[in-house]
């Protein structure tokens, strides 16, 4: 009839099946790489959590109290940070982005380009003036 083929903790061993050190050895230090990734990022915890639809809490619980973070945050964090889920686990080293520029500044333009059209003159005659005093100093 039908055979049962499980592995056996030999079997196993002869086929290396195990985890390598090096995975275990990242994932102890998720939390820490994941917290210095959001703040390159100028990312709040909140922001983040924001962004990928979470909350504060969970972002937090992963940068201090767990090593294992679910898989589909993972591709949620690695899409929010602009990085893949290998550089995220530090699996592989980041690879250097030209002229990184600030994340919190591109959202917040985001934003005001959602604006309806009078808020936005508003607020870049505001930047404008901001700008002319930079210039004048």
């Amino acid at each position: 009839m039908y055979e049962n083929r499980g592995y056996t903790t030999g079997q196993a061993k002869d086929r290396n099946l195990s985890m390598p050190k090096y995975i275990n050895e990242t994932l102890a230090d998720f939390g820490q790489h994941l917290a210095q990734l959001r703040k390159e990022a100028g990312y709040t915890q909140q922001e983040l959590a924001d962004e990928i639809d979470s909350t504060r809490r969970v972002i937090a619980y992963y940068e201090t109290e767990s090593a294992h973070p679910p898989a589909n945050l993972l591709v949620d964090l690695a899409k929010a940070l602009n990085i893949t889920t290998d550089e995220l686990l530090g699996v592989k080293p980041i690879k250097k982005k030209a002229a990184k520029a600030d994340n919190r500044l591109q959202r917040r333009v985001q934003q005001i380009e959602k604006l309806p059209a009078k808020d936005r003159r508003q607020l870049v005659q505001v930047i404008d003036t901001f700008l002319k005093a930079a210039q004048i100093h």
